[in-house]
């Protein structure tokens, strides 16, 4: 299957998940619930035909969310130095770099679930200067294709040089690299192009947000 369609496909599949959620979250029917859920089950299967995964374990992972169905929220801290170093931490996951960050957590503003996120992957006290962008994950292409929609929002931070121990159960490893010598970069969380954007807002923090 070519990408263009297996991404059309899997796009309906998150789509069709997303309204067997919100079926069984507003629907009180009981023939209404059962065929939400075949609904649902039917995009496990969708989303699995073309992904190669299982689809009870595609099931499972779509059925953690309950409630209106919306996009996840990635949030991921930029941090650079005079030199123009970016801050990375090593993710105890894949082995590989990426800017410290992750799910939302609700509760929290995205300002402050962003610099509990650096705190905790790298040691470093920081605050939120500016919101760098607003991107469609699946617009920048990051790998792999994920069941759910998510919206990744970079915020371009500053380290108020206080620091402590990096949290050992999800950071490898902290290091300052320049955008010309990156090390492994775990695409699915940041990538070479996303960087490049935050340098240009490092540089002159008046280039407004982007959204796509």
């Amino acid at each position: 299957m070519a990408r263009t369609a297996a991404d059309a496909v899997r796009r309906i599949g998150i789509r069709l998940s997303a309204l067997a959620q919100d079926g069984l979250t507003f629907a009180a029917d009981a023939y209404d619930l059962d065929r939400y859920r075949q609904l649902s089950r039917l995009a496990a299967e969708l989303l699995a035909a073309i992904s190669g995964r299982p689809a009870a374990e595609l099931a499972v992972e779509l059925g953690r969310d309950s409630g209106y169905a919306t996009p996840k929220v990635d949030v991921r801290g930029v941090i650079f130095d005079d030199q123009e170093r970016v801050l990375l931490m090593r993710e105890r996951t894949d082995g590989l770099w990426s800017l410290p960050g992750g799910w939302a957590d609700p509760g929290d503003p995205p300002s402050v679930a962003v610099t509990r996120e650096i705190l905790e992957e790298t040691g470093h006290h920081s605050s939120a200067v500016k919101l760098i962008a607003c991107w469609d994950r699946e617009v920048q292409q990051n790998p792999p294709p994920l069941p759910v929609h998510v919206y990744k929002l970079f915020f371009l931070c500053r380290s108020d040089g206080a620091q402590q121990p990096p949290a050992a159960l999800e950071t490898l490893d902290v290091g300052w690299f320049s955008l010309d010598a990156l090390p492994p970069l775990s695409l699915g969380r940041v990538n070479h192009r996303q960087l490049e954007r935050s340098l240009a807002h490092h540089r002159d923090p008046s280039l407004p947000t982007e959204f796509d």
